[in-house]
């Protein structure tokens, strides 16, 4: 799959791949061999012609009464997605939401591998968190550079969220994850994800509030 076609994918078909991934697994630990998208649609609550369209943009086909199969349909998603190949990433900002970033196991197996943080409090300077050291931010061009990171992860206060931006952006980082508030203004060469919290859990009352 070539870079045209993959900016071609609509955002909600990105979004919903890794909980078709995440279902799969599930399905393999219990021994399933085949899984059809009527099948998927029972459980994730989705039309099967979305799924099978979504499915679709990887290039896989089903076949007619059987389905796909689901170690092949797994190997699929996992080279469309990229997890076969972990992407490195460095963090600036290591607060408490750093911090738990840091410690989440969970982003190794979506093929996201923090490799170390930045931090302007010198009394961190050296410190590891699972595993990843802590820098000083002032390192942060250079070893970005040498190692050739292309991922950077916000977790500072939002009031630093620009400026850091900023110096990812000037030491060649191609994709931001921001985890502050604060919507950051950068190149368009750059992919920027805004992570908001506040705005998610907005939603959740609202849709809560629709029930009760």
């Amino acid at each position: 799959m070539d870079k045209g076609a993959m900016k071609a994918i609509p955002e909600p078909t990105l979004r919903r791949l890794p909980v078709y991934r995440d279902y799969l697994k599930k399905i393999k630990s219990d021994g399933a061999e085949f899984i059809s998208c009527t099948q998927m649609s029972e459980v994730l609550r989705l039309v099967p012609v979305q799924i099978r369209k979504d499915l679709s943009f990887t290039g896989i086909v089903g076949k007619p009464k059987i389905g796909y199969e689901v170690n092949e349909l797994l190997n699929t998603l996992d080279l469309f997605l990229g997890l076969n190949n972990t992407t490195e990433a460095f963090l600036v900002g290591a607060g408490n939401l750093g911090t738990a970033l840091l410690n989440y196991e969970g982003f190794d197996a979506c093929g996201l591998h923090i490799i170390a943080a930045f931090d302007n409090d010198p009394k961190k300077s050296g410190v590891e968190i699972n595993g990843k050291k802590i820098f000083p931010v002032e390192k942060f061009s250079n070893l970005t550079k040498r190692m050739k990171i292309n991922i950077g992860i916000i977790t500072v206060p939002g009031e630093a969220a620009q400026q850091t931006a900023n110096m990812m952006g000037a030491s060649g980082i191609k994709a931001i994850w921001n985890f502050t508030p604060a919507r950051i203004s950068i190149a368009s060469s750059i992919i920027v994800v805004h992570e908001n919290f506040a705005a998610s859990f907005l939603v959740l009352s609202k849709k809560l509030r629709e029930i009760l």
